[in-house]
């Protein structure tokens, strides 16, 4: 027998035995729990029976988000046939009452079960997922695009340096995500110009998501002073790249030498109070604050974990290697899933679609959890796009329910795919394929149409 059929069937073995002698579905059963339906139930808007009510239409948009074909018909027919599969009545297949559905789906009702449903997740990981006992939260920020129309441009402007009528409203997106599970603890969204639009302001409006004891990982974006301050405060560190000015200066022959390249230094308080920052707040806060700066991997990190003996420089690069995980769960979620761009005509749908999309990604990482508890293995060992082929698949069969025997082997088959330990990867940002040779549009497509109507279109592609 070959080694690898050898190592699968022993796994499978491993996977059963370990469903027989533990809580088996101590992950998947959130979903079907009384805390988690409890919390449905009080989300839940007045409603009167419909053909789409609310359940039925947070169930169709997500299957929507996870599906190739995203759009409202694909949907809307496939839960026409599989009501006339059922022997139910057969209804229209225009989407205006799918569409005006979803538009009665409150937002907060979606984004707090994307909130709750991480909770969750992040709440029953086993304490060995976690780095040295402590729960590692990653913050990075992404951008989506939304359709060209006048009440997205108005919300979410397009890049100021492209002309008018050829660019694309453009959303800032910040999250928190469990460096264990993968989960999606929080996100918040706004434009990506004007006061209160960067990152680290985004950031703020989430603190509270953290808890004291959490460790806060990014990249130079949040290393500041008034940051780390307020994460202090709340009794989190944090582990953040050092920012490039600031890199410039740094000098570790000055404060508490801890070993080559490595030292304590105190932080003043800035002398200008910040924009976004209030004259209170700013009064609050400390005139001065010790952090840790070290040189490791090529980079010069900053942090609040002091000890040098308790932390070591070896352990703070290897943490730090964990955040690129931050830029694959963005990756699975804007291109595995399809976020980047949506499809929602209306600054209030495209928030719901963003926090679907959020909704859908957990429950996969939901699945993915539920997987490495039963084979023994770290959730981020396991494909995010294998689990989501598998879902898929799960729910296109029909076989319904969650017969534990089925349950079992679908967890063993999530868990056979694993993903590559490529440390230090680099490859270069550009595509191999080639474009299809056409022009890219310079001018307002109403004018390119009426120049293609008087003179028809150029004979020769450049």
């Amino acid at each position: 027998m070959h080694p690898s059929q050898r190592a699968r069937i022993h796994q499978q073995k491993r996977v059963k035995t370990q469903a027989e002698n533990s809580d088996t579905y101590a992950f998947f059963n959130l979903l079907t729990g009384p805390e988690f339906l409890d919390q449905v139930e009080s989300l839940l808007p007045d409603h009167r029976e419909r053909l789409f009510p609310p359940t039925e239409t947070l169930s169709m948009f997500l299957a929507q988000a996870m599906s190739q074909d995203r759009s409202c018909q694909s949907i809307v027919d496939d839960a026409a046939i599989k009501r006339l599969m059922g022997g139910l009545p057969v209804c229209s297949t225009h989407t205006g009452a799918y569409c005006q559905a979803r538009k009665r789906l409150p937002l907060e009702m979606i984004s707090t079960l994307t909130c709750h449903t991480g909770r969750m997740i992040t709440e029953h990981t086993p304490n060995r997922w976690h780095w040295r006992g402590r729960p590692v939260r990653l913050v990075d920020g992404a951008t989506v695009t939304l359709p060209d129309t006048p009440d997205n441009q108005e919300v979410y402007p397009q890049p100021s340096s492209q002309q008018a009528g050829l660019g694309f409203p453009l959303c800032r997106l910040v999250g928190i995500i469990c460096l264990a599970s993968g989960a999606v603890l929080n996100s918040a969204m706004g434009p990506c110009q004007g006061k209160g639009s960067d990152e680290q302001s985004l950031l703020r409006s989430m603190l509270d998501t953290l808890e004291s004891g959490d460790i806060l990982l990014g990249d130079a974006f949040y290393a500041t002073y008034f940051l780390l301050c307020a994460l202090q405060k709340r009794g989190i560190d944090g582990v953040f790249e050092q920012q490039g000015a600031r890199r410039r200066s740094t000098d570790f022959r000055r404060g508490q030498r801890l070993g080559q390249r490595d030292h304590v230094i105190e932080l003043c308080k800035p002398k200008l109070k910040p924009g976004w920052m209030s004259q209170t707040d700013y009064d609050q806060a400390p005139n001065s604050l010790k952090a840790r700066e070290l040189h490791t991997g090529g980079k010069i990190l900053m942090t609040t974990l002091l000890c040098s003996k308790r932390t070591s420089k070896a352990a703070l690069k290897k943490l730090y290697q964990d955040r690129w995980h931050v830029e694959l769960d963005l990756r699975n979620i804007k291109t595995t899933l399809g976020m980047e761009m949506l499809s929602c005509r209306t600054p209030a749908m495209a928030e719901k679609e963003i926090w679907v999309y959020l909704l859908a990604y957990n429950l996969i990482r939901l699945l993915m959890a539920q997987a490495a508890f039963l084979a023994d293995v770290l959730p981020r060992q396991l494909s995010f796009k294998h689990t989501l082929q598998m879902w898929i698949a799960w729910r296109q069969s029909g076989s319904g329910g969650y017969d534990d025997d089925k349950l079992v082997g679908l967890f063993i088959l999530i868990a056979q795919q694993r993903v590559g330990n490529r440390p230090g990867r680099i490859e270069p940002r550009a595509v191999k394929r080639r474009p299809k040779p056409f022009p890219l549009l310079t001018k307002q497509r109403s004018i390119a149409q009426e120049n293609v109507r008087k003179n028809g279109h150029p004979k020769k592609l450049k």
